[in-house]
């Protein structure tokens, strides 16, 4: 799982039809601060996310494969979920 903030989103009139009827959204992986921190990749939208949500995506197909229920995909990159926080211990508690 990558913590990743939606930084976009994709409009496509024409696409793989494995896409076709899901949202696909540009996202960027952050760190626990929320800085960015890695490249911006393209991730199918599960939960309805929008543009500055910091989101769960997971990047594994297999995991992408059975969230959608089908097995044969060309999807890599699925948000799971919406973070409405972050919160890290300290070292020394």
């Amino acid at each position: 799982m990558v913590l990743a903030k939606v930084v976009g989103n994709i409009v496509a009139t024409v696409k793989h039809a494995a896409f076709a009827n899901h949202k696909l959204m540009l996202v960027r992986p952050v760190d626990e601060r929320g800085e960015f921190a890695g490249e911006t990749f393209i991730a199918v939208d599960n939960v309805q996310a929008g543009a500055g949500d910091t989101v769960l995506v997971l990047r594994e197909g297999n995991g992408v494969r059975q969230i959608l229920g089908q097995k044969n995909l060309p999807i890599r990159s699925i948000i799971v979920g919406i973070v409405d926080e972050v919160n890290m211990l300290s070292s020394h508690e």
